[in-house]
C-alpha cells in the first residue's frame, strides 16, 4: 500500500462473529467509520460534536472475502477524491494478506446551523491532499 495511507489494526471480537463463523457484515462498516477518525480530526481536531462539520452523503461497500474471528484485521484509509465541498474516502479491510472488504464514503464539509455544504478551506484541502491517491 502507499505510505500516505492511514492504517488501523483491529482484533475482531467474538461478539462480532455471526452464525456462519464470519465477522458480521454490519460490523465492517463500523470498523471503517472508526478508521476515518483521523480524517474527522483534520476538520475538527477536538472531535467536538457541538462543532461538527461533516456529513455522510453516501457509502458503498463490497465484501470480497469472509473476515474471521481470531485473526487481526488492518483497515487502510486514504482520500480518493477532493471536490469543492465534498471528498471521498477509500478504505479496504485486510486479514492475513487478503482483502476482505472495500468501501467508498462521500463526506461533505457541512454547516449544520444553516444546513448547507461549505467549501473545504485551503489548509484542510492541503492536509487531505497528503492522503490523496487511488488504491
Amino acid at each position: 500500500m502507499f505510505e500516505n495511507t492511514l492504517s488501523l489494526d483491529i482484533q475482531p471480537r467474538f461478539n462480532e462473529t455471526d452464525g456462519l463463523g464470519h465477522i458480521n457484515n454490519t460490523v465492517i462498516p463500523v470498523w471503517f467509520e472508526a478508521a476515518r477518525e483521523p480524517i474527522f480530526e483534520i476538520f475538527n481536531p477536538e472531535l467536538d460534536l457541538n462543532q461538527w462539520n461533516l456529513i455522510v452523503a453516501g457509502f458503498t461497500i463490497a465484501y470480497t472475502a469472509p473476515t474471521f474471528y481470531g485473526k487481526p484485521v488492518t483497515v487502510k484509509t486514504w482520500i480518493s477524491r477532493i471536490g469543492n465541498s465534498s471528498f471521498e474516502v477509500g478504505q479496504s479491510c485486510w486479514q492475513q494478506g487478503k482483502k476482505t472488504a472495500e468501501a467508498k464514503t462521500s463526506l461533505v464539509h457541512y454547516d449544520y446551523a444553516v444546513e448547507k455544504s461549505q467549501p473545504i478551506p485551503a489548509d484542510i484541502r492541503g492536509l487531505l491532499g497528503r492522503l490523496l491517491h487511488s488504491e
